[in-house]
């Protein structure tokens, strides 16, 4: 009994995302900031917030590809190729995912997707770039709330291919 309430005492406050890179046992941390609503990029708004350059904050994206949602992360500092992401995947045609399929899909809202502890694990690229980098952040899946941690753990938990992504 005791170690149940140990452990629901460790998530008070845990999201999917951190849970899944808890359980996988990689090291991380989580860095949180006050969200405005009003924020025209909430990527960029955690690059502010936490002093991080653009290149190392990456944002989640879920796109359409012939017709299976897949995800792709790239630095906030771009933006996403489309035909890349296709290519990525050995598909033909990607289009942005509707925004209410993606949350239902992922389990989180737009602005707090994560790539991790999604409720269905999706096909999932990285951008090439996070590789240069010994950390990368990624939403920890809530508004106002990053997951840092090395660019290989981030692959390996989502099972994801990098590839050249982000223009």
């Amino acid at each position: 009994m005791a170690k149940k309430q140990k452990r629901k005492q460790e998530q008070a406050g845990a999201t999917p995302a951190t849970v899944a890179a808890t359980r996988a046992g990689v090291s991380f941390s989580t860095h949180a900031y006050a969200h405005d609503p009003a924020a025209p990029s909430y990527g960029e708004e955690a690059a502010e917030a936490m002093g991080v350059e653009p290149e190392r904050v990456f944002k989640t994206l879920v796109a359409d590809v012939d017709g299976v949602l897949t995800v792709a992360v790239v630095p906030v500092s771009g933006s996403l190729d489309l035909k890349a992401l296709a290519a990525a995947v050995g598909g033909k045609r990607a289009t942005m995912a509707d925004p209410a399929a993606a949350e239902r899909t992922t389990g989180y809202v737009r602005g707090g997707i994560s790539p991790l502890g999604q409720r269905k694990r999706l096909p999932t690229v990285v951008d090439a770039s996070a590789a240069g980098h010994a950390t990368v952040c990624v939403s920890a899946g809530r508004r106002g709330l990053e997951i840092e941690l090395a660019p290989g753990d981030l692959v390996t938990l989502t099972d994801a291919v990098t590839a050249p992504v982000a223009r």
